[in-house]
């Protein structure tokens, strides 16, 4: 393992970071590419461990988000403050090979954990981290747009030239940092959002997408009355496909009416350029689309070579980069808190599950 300097090094840095600013065009404020820089720092620290599902260093990286978000001046949302607890068990499979292996798995509701032996509990109780900005529109404010991101990483693995620690932050470090600067920005928004806005950093993703699935069970607005999720994936590098520095594509584009909305509204949100890779599939999202909420994610993944390995370090994150997306997302999502809801595109199968 790298140096283990300690974390609150780097989240003291978050209280003194220059004003460099891209303006969200919101009317809320604006974003500081410091302080983004800053904040992914935090959460990809090697101290963190690479913040896998029920770990300390998830669990670390959790309370760091609970902070953020109550800064930020959004509502606890969770069965335990800004927490909500999901409930995780390790199980041992046996593969066609005869080989045995690990894997955590969603028990049915949390008082099963009672049950379970010490030795197959996690190390911690996993946990999303949940936060809640009423709407102001007496007849939209019973509706919820959900942003989310997933705040942990596959954690301690085998080294790559001496280094064990996967930091993940690009993946999803840099998401996570954007849910909580579009929450600091939103809960100052002038006039307010008109929907509720449910932001959900996830536990669980790079395990089977288990933090989502537990949420969508357990939501915190029904999802009948959920009318978006705008997921936010690996923004951390610029794809020269998408446009360059500050530029970020859209998973299903055009299978939701979202995509012909933010086109109108000229967010420069393009259509993922890599429809080959299924990244619609691939994320939070697609828990869900498959409850029947339009639902895709926001990414500047670029394919780069340091996707879960060691080497995915906040050093080689484009700061600036962020901010501007940041900012483009913040709009993209005060668009869908005041516009209309989207629809699937018809005949998509997605628009015939009920939700």
């Amino acid at each position: 393992m790298r140096h283990r300097a300690a974390l609150f090094v780097s989240v003291l840095a978050l209280a003194a970071v220059p004003a460099v600013r891209a303006q969200t065009r919101s009317g809320a404020d604006s974003v500081g590419a410091a302080r983004v820089g800053a904040l992914l720092e935090a959460l990809a620290h090697d101290s963190l461990e690479g913040r896998d599902t029920g770990t300390r260093g998830s669990a670390a990286a959790a309370r760091i988000l609970a902070a953020e978000l109550e800064r930020a001046g959004v509502t606890p949302a969770g069965d335990s403050g800004f927490f909500q607890r999901v409930p995780l068990a390790w199980q041992t499979v046996t593969l066609q090979n005869g080989q045995t292996r690990r894997r955590l798995v969603i028990l049915d509701r949390l008082a099963a954990l009672d049950s379970v032996p010490p030795v197959d509990r996690p190390a911690v109780t996993a946990v999303n981290v949940v936060g809640v900005l009423r709407g102001a529109d007496p007849q939209l404010r019973d509706e919820a747009v959900v942003v989310s991101a997933h705040y942990v990483h596959v954690g301690i693995r085998a080294a790559v030239n001496g280094d064990s620690i996967y930091n993940g932050a690009d993946d999803d470090a840099s998401g996570t940092v954007a849910v909580l600067e579009i929450a600091r920005l939103l809960a100052r928004a002038l006039p307010a959002p008109k929907r509720t806005i449910v932001f959900v950093l996830v536990t669980g993703e790079e395990r089977g997408l288990l933090g989502t699935r537990w949420y969508v069970d357990h939501p915190v607005v029904p999802l009948a009355r959920t009318a978006a999720n705008l997921n936010i994936e690996m923004i951390g590098r610029p794809d020269s496909l998408a446009g360059g520095p500050g530029k970020a594509w859209l998973t299903g584009f055009d299978r939701s009416t979202m995509g012909a909305m933010l086109r109108a509204a000229a967010i420069p949100l393009v259509p993922d350029p890599r429809p080959e890779q299924r990244f619609f599939e691939r994320s939070d999202n697609i828990a869900f689309a498959r409850r029947g909420v339009p639902a895709h994610s926001i990414s500047s993944y670029n394919l780069h070579l340091d996707y879960h390995r060691p080497s995915d370090e906040a050093r080689f994150a484009d700061p600036a980069h962020m901010a501007t997306v940041i900012a483009t997302v913040a709009r993209a999502v005060r668009l869908l808190a005041d516009g209309p809801a989207p629809q699937w595109t018809p005949g998509d199968p997605f628009g015939q599950v009920a939700r």
